[in-house]
């Protein structure tokens, strides 16, 4: 992705219906460059307007937004416990995956978050365990699995599993 000139900020709440589509299209759609859906995984939406409303009124999470040409291309969410932040939320347009997007957007949430919370001691997220592509991807940007597993959470209202799914823990010292 040579010289690609992205702005970040902080979501704003009329941001609330591009990011609702680009959170459900990257999460839930397949086309040609898109390596992340989980369509063959999940049926149902990612998040709804409602749920992301909640998320922004939370005084510990901070949503970050990638804007090309005032165009948002990418989101992720930073939720603040303690001495470690949880990354989430994280999602790219389908047409701006497999680009590199992915390694800057995460590049910058981990540096925004040591400045906004300097006592930080480790990134946490959690990803699907079919996902192998996906975990390859945090491992080599230095994250490990703890051996921690969760059930998928059918409660959280983030899609119907299709196929059986856990969650796993991976994190990355600071």
């Amino acid at each position: 992705m040579p010289h690609l000139l992205l702005n970040y900020r902080l979501a704003l709440i009329n941001d609330i219906p591009q990011l609702i589509a680009l959170i459900n299209s990257a999460y839930r759609q397949k086309n040609k460059n898109t390596w992340t859906t989980e369509a063959d995984l999940v049926a149902g939406e990612r998040i709804s307007q409602n749920q992301l409303e909640q998320l922004l009124e939370n005084n510990n999470f901070y949503l970050i937004v990638a804007e090309h040409e005032h165009q948002i291309v990418a989101c992720i969410g930073l939720t603040f416990n303690d001495f470690a932040v949880e990354i989430g939320t994280f999602a790219t347009a389908p047409d701006w995956q497999n680009q590199g997007l992915g390694k800057l957007v995460l590049d910058y949430a981990e540096k925004y978050a040591t400045s906004v919370q300097s006592d930080l001691k480790t990134y946490v997220m959690w990803v699907l365990n079919v996902r192998t592509e996906l975990i390859a991807f945090y491992e080599r940007r230095g994250y490990i699995h703890t051996g921690v597993e969760e059930d998928y959470p059918l409660d959280a209202n983030v899609g119907i599993p299709i196929v059986k799914l856990n969650l796993l823990e991976m994190r990355k010292v600071i």
